[in-house]
Formats: C-alpha cells, structure tokens, sequence
C-alpha cells in the first residue's frame, strides 16, 4: 500500500483529517526530494560547506538552506499557516488562517553529510492558533501534535510515520517515486542490550547518567546482569531508526557544557515528535523527570534533554534521576567507578 492510499483510508472523507493527510503528502513529497539530493552527494556540490551562519547550537550548512528550501516549497500546496524550521530565526508565514502548522528539522545530522553516513527530517504537524501569524501554534504540548514523522536518508530511503494510530515505516520505490507501507503498527522491544549516547561528554554528565552508563558497561559482572552494546551515529534519526526496529535507548541528556545545560535537541521540531513516534510504537521519552509530551516549549527553539526507547530502560533512567543510589550495585569498590572513571 502506498503513502497516499493510507493516508486516505485513515482520512474516510473527514475534512479535518484530510487537511493533515494532504500535508503529510507534500511532505514526504519534499523528503521524497530531499533524499534525492543527498544520495546525489558531491555530484550536487558542496552539500556540507558551511554557510557562516548559525542555526541553534549548529553551524549552518549547504544541505540544511537547500532542504529547508524544498520543504518550504512543498508546503505552499498545503493547508499549513506557518512553518517553524532548525533553519529560521522565526515562523514563517504561509497561508495565515489556514488550520494547520508545521515545525521542521530540514536535516538531522548534517554534520554527517559529507562523511555519508545516514541523515534525515524530522516534522510534526499541529493545530494552527491565533492565524498562524505568531508563535502560539508552536507552543502547544507534544500531545497536541496531529502527525509526526521523520525520514532517514540511508542505504534505502524510509518515512516513520505516526497519526496518533500506532507507528507505522514506508520505504521509498525509487523508480515509482512512491513510499509503500513496509511495517505497520512497529513494537519496540520492553528492554534492550543496546544504547546510544555521546561517550566523549562523559565528564560532562549529572551523577544520574553516568551511574546508568557505568552500569551499562560493568556488563553481567554488574547490576544490570548483561552485557551491552553501544551504538552513535551522531545522526538522532538513525539512532532512532534503530531502536524502533530493534529496541534500544537513545540518550542526549543536559550537561555541564557552556549552553548545554538543557541538552541539545530542539523540543518543538526535534524532541516532541521524536518522542511521540516512540511512544506510539509502546516505547516511553522523558527528559530525565518529565514526559517529553507533556513539555509546553516557552520558545521556538528551546532544547530539552531527550532520553527515549524501549519503556523499562527509560524508566530505570527516570528512577536513578529521582534518586541515583537507589538502583545498581553501589559498592566501595563499584559504586563509583567505571570504565572512563577512576
């Protein structure tokens, strides 16, 4: 079953859904051609030249302007009244008092542009307020969102889609130009041997996400009674992927860094649908003592700490936040120590 076919039975001729369905078309149409520049690579230029601006906590690059230009195209054939992107300092108008707004990640990890590892888009869609000629539509809670999604750019290109009815991955025919439906209603493993987290940040971390690490690599001589593997692509999405598909964790937590007290991924376009595609598919995402869901952002590009994946091992991370000597092994000999500790 192709992208549009399912988004027309989900719609079953209500209006409202059917504005939602026919911009998650446009926008897979504009992953669709995302993902056709990427795969181009240097035949397409300098995708990964930087364009000396700064977008959020990253440098701007070729591929993110020319992405983000792709999106903003596509949505002018959409009911959509504004649209907040990683690459605007402010929300765009569209069609103001049109029903809906749409926030985006142009591209995921384009500081892996031009290394060819996987990269990707990120959006959500929601209920546009005040004419879409402001702010509000982007300060709603996750669990006002409508849609949520995101594309990886990888060996194959694959749209995760969730409408609030399970998490359901589209894989792109290129020689139809279509995505077809390839798993419907995706189930993360409850637990996992399998994290990915930025290790080099280590002597950055809170007590809370080194003592979970330190468990993780004491293996099955520690708490936790087996080994695990790491995993970082320093692309989300791919991560992301990845646990979906094969259970896992995904951890970007706050640190001691100048400017990294609240993490690094966007809450609006990042965080927020990141979090909804895995709770859909019977996953959980916190920020360490929240429900990213439940986080209203006060600002377009504000970060949150973001740890995400199958359910049991957020919810050993959530607990050693509240209290980070109450799980694990705390001996005088193990209890603080670990393999980047001593």
């Amino acid at each position: 079953m192709d992208l549009g076919t399912f988004l027309d039975r989900w719609a079953k001729g209500d209006p409202a859904r059917g504005d939602i369905a026919v911009t998650v078309v446009r926008l897979s149409e504009a992953c669709c051609r995302i993902g056709n520049l990427v795969a181009l690579g240097s035949i397409a230029g300098e995708l990964g030249s930087e364009t000396g601006r700064q977008s959020g906590v990253d440098r701007q690059k070729e591929i993110d302007v020319r992405a983000n230009d792709l999106i903003v195209a596509a949505l002018k054939d959409a009911p959509v009244a504004s649209l907040a992107s990683e690459e605007l300092e402010w929300a765009l108008p569209i069609h103001p008092g049109a029903p809906l707004a749409v926030a985006v990640d142009p591209i995921d990890g384009s500081s892996n542009i031009d290394a060819n590892v996987s990269v990707g888009t990120i959006f959500t869609v929601l209920p546009a307020r005040a004419n879409g000629v402001d702010t509000s539509s982007f300060q709603q809670p996750g669990h006002a969102q409508l849609a949520a999604g995101f594309a990886v750019y990888g060996p194959f290109t694959s749209l995760v889609l969730t409408l609030g009815e399970g998490t359901h991955i589209f894989t792109l025919q290129r020689a139809s130009g279509q995505f077809l439906l390839t798993k419907r209603r995706v189930e993360i493993p409850a637990g996992t041997r399998e994290y990915a987290i930025n290790a080099s940040n280590y002597r950055f971390w809170g007590e809370s996400i080194r003592t979970y690490i330190d468990d993780c690599l004491r293996g099955r001589d520690g708490p936790r009674g087996k080994d695990f593997n790491m995993r970082w692509t320093a692309s989300p999405v791919a991560d992301i992927y990845r646990l979906l598909t094969g259970g896992g964790i995904f951890l970007y937590p706050g640190d001691m860094r100048d400017n990294y007290a609240h993490g690094r991924l966007r809450l609006v376009y990042e965080a927020a649908p990141l979090a909804w595609i895995i709770e859909q598919a019977g996953g959980a995402a916190s920020s360490g003592r929240e429900r990213i869901l439940d986080l209203a952002p006060a600002s377009l590009h504000q970060r949150t700490p973001f740890i995400a994946g199958s359910r049991t091992e957020v919810e050993y991370v959530v607990r050693l936040h509240h209290d980070p000597h109450g799980l694990g092994e705390r001996s005088p000999l193990f209890g603080r120590r670990g393999l980047f500790r001593t």
